[in-house]
């Protein structure tokens, strides 16, 4: 008699096999300007996220909890506090089973000794390394997204439809999509048309508002992709990037498939979203620190059966002391990483990370201290980013005046405050 689950069980190990053989990118070299201060000595994947993590460890978790463990991290911008992370929190590989990840900052290894001048380049400069591997699948990943994604669905579907690319997509409202590349597929889910960031994004079928985007998250096969690369480097009105170039290019004479990110993404019970964040503004790296702070966030962060791994530091518990009515140690809807002190203070709907100390008579609410801060006594902080290792002065009052908020520090439209200890010296001058 047949059991439909042998055939399930067999797909399932040839995919866990391909897995084995796949070969991993994560391109981990841009700046991330719109971050402002916050990017200024670290690359946006280097960047502090929910309250213990980097915003690389997503990525790297997901390779890792997809079963991808040959990885290869491609940094440029400002590396050292990025290489420093990986090489403290994820040596835990090991090389006698095949498995790594390598680090790969611009080294100037073609002939005409250049930095990474797109994300296809800086493939393109370490081709030599990646072809030494023999992968048979290439995943090319971004290294500064939010998401929890298992990598083997798509490859699984890459396989069943016989692609030469695989390109993970989400579906975004119209007005936002001139950020990202926007797709047109037919019934199949073959790219039809890929068109990198237009100033008028192609609505979806049916769907006048939202339009259907590349996450930046592609499976090429080894061979093509590395063919590509080649033709690429030697063509002079390239921009060598993935999304302007070789993936318009690929639609018009190789099959092109979308995965949608709603068949992989990794959610949990009551989950209303298919999560997916490019924290890359100040609004939207504050909004997505607080959401954590909900009672049921759109991100689990507690998922055992998807752990989020990280460098760990070691940190003394969290600590709250004094306990009178007018100086309580206290934190409610909140995070608070290890190492913090809660003294005689007040913290609502605030992310703390490692070591913060907030001293007593403060009130600190709907914010995000980044590690090792220390707010002074009777400050007053609201709505606002702390950016790391910043000493608040006593009584500095940030989230209720507006005007004078914005005058001091960067303020945007929305609302939140970023505080930086240059412009709280300026204060001091």
């Amino acid at each position: 008699m047949f059991d439909p689950t042998d055939r399930n069980n067999a797909i399932d190990l040839e995919v866990n096999e391909r897995l084995r053989r796949t070969l991993a990118l994560v391109l981990a070299g841009g700046r991330g300007s719109r971050l402002m201060d916050l990017t200024d000595w670290h690359a946006k994947p280097a960047i502090p996220f929910a309250g213990k993590f980097r915003i690389i460890d997503f990525t790297l978790s997901n390779c890792i909890n997809s079963g991808i463990r040959r990885i290869g991290v491609l940094t440029q911008y400002k590396a050292h506090s990025l290489l420093q992370h990986i090489q403290r929190g994820w040596g835990f590989l090991r090389g006698e089973f095949n498995e790594f990840i390598e680090l790969l900052p611009a080294q100037q290894r073609t002939v005409g000794e250049n930095w990474y001048k797109g994300t296809a380049d800086a493939v393109y400069q370490n081709l030599d390394i990646f072809r030494a591997h023999k992968p048979e699948h290439v995943l090319v990943l971004a290294g500064d997204h939010v998401y929890k994604m298992n990598y083997g669905k798509m490859l699984a579907q890459h396989l069943a439809s016989q692609a030469d690319v695989s390109v993970a997509c989400i579906e975004v409202p119209l007005e936002i999509a001139r950020g990202f590349g926007v797709m047109a597929v037919d019934d199949d889910d073959r790219i039809i048309r890929f068109d990198e960031k237009p100033a008028h994004p192609q609505p979806m079928p049916g769907r006048p508002d939202m339009a259907l985007a590349s996450m930046g998250i592609y499976i090429f096969n080894a061979q093509l992709l590395f063919d590509m690369l080649g033709h690429d480097a030697v063509n002079p009105g390239s921009t060598h990037d993935f999304g302007k170039d070789l993936i318009p290019a690929l639609v018009k004479t190789h099959k092109v498939v979308a995965h949608h990110f709603q068949h992989s993404c990794v959610m949990h019970d009551g989950a209303r979203e298919h999560y997916w964040r490019d924290v890359g503004t100040i609004d939207a790296y504050w909004e997505a620190n607080i959401d954590l702070t909900t009672v049921t966030p759109a991100l689990n962060v507690y998922d055992e059966n998807w752990t989020i791994w990280t460098d760990q530091a070691q940190s003394p518990p969290a600590k709250f002391v004094f306990d009178s009515d007018h100086r309580r140690g206290m934190a409610v809807d909140s995070l608070v990483a290890g190492g913090c002190i809660i003294s005689g203070a007040t913290v609502r709907r605030a992310m703390l990370f490692s070591n913060v100390r907030v001293n007593s008579y403060c009130v600190v609410e709907d914010s995000v201290i980044l590690p090792g801060v220390d707010i002074g006594r009777h400050a007053r902080l609201r709505k606002c980013i702390v950016d790391q290792g910043c000493v608040v002065p006593p009584g500095l009052v940030v989230g209720e005046d507006a005007a004078l908020d914005a005058a001091r520090f960067h303020r945007t439209e929305k609302g939140i405050t970023l505080v930086t200890q240059a412009k709280l010296k300026a204060l001091e001058g």
